[in-house]
């Protein structure tokens, strides 16, 4: 192999290894939902099921999983929107409720509050990036 190519070998792999993979989730949609957020289905109408700074959200079907969503933590992000709503960072949240609107206008209804941590735009449907903490 001669001296040029191992170099360029050797480049394009050092490049590769140190190159941060951004995606670490599942990709979908979030939009906020109002109050009053009792009775669920996970908890019925107990305040104790609702974390600390109201960072919590309903699922739709496709992570329902028959109830046993019920408590699961998701550490979402917002990627894109109309109108540049991201903001920088990531939420963590909890789920506490099936989706209420038939269909389900997103992946997750996020709570107010917990869309408030990732958008600018309170009445924005985002793009998310999530993952199951």
């Amino acid at each position: 192999m001669s001296p040029k190519l191992a170099f360029a070998i050797a480049t394009i792999l050092s490049i590769s290894c140190n190159e941060k993979i951004l995606v670490f989730g599942d990709i979908g949609t979030a939009s906020s939902y109002n109050p009053p957020y009792t009775p669920t289905r996970c908890n019925g109408n107990r305040g104790d099921q609702f974390p600390s700074g109201n960072l919590f959200v309903q699922v739709s079907e496709g992570l329902w999983d028959n109830g046993a969503a019920c408590g699961r933590r998701y550490r979402l992000r917002c990627l894109s929107g109309s109108n540049r709503p991201c903001k920088e960072g990531t939420v963590d949240v909890r789920v506490v409720d099936f989706c209420t609107r038939r269909p389900c206008p997103s992946t997750i209804m996020m709570s107010t509050d917990a869309f408030a941590a990732v958008s600018r735009s309170p009445n924005a449907k985002i793009n998310i990036e999530f993952i199951e903490i």
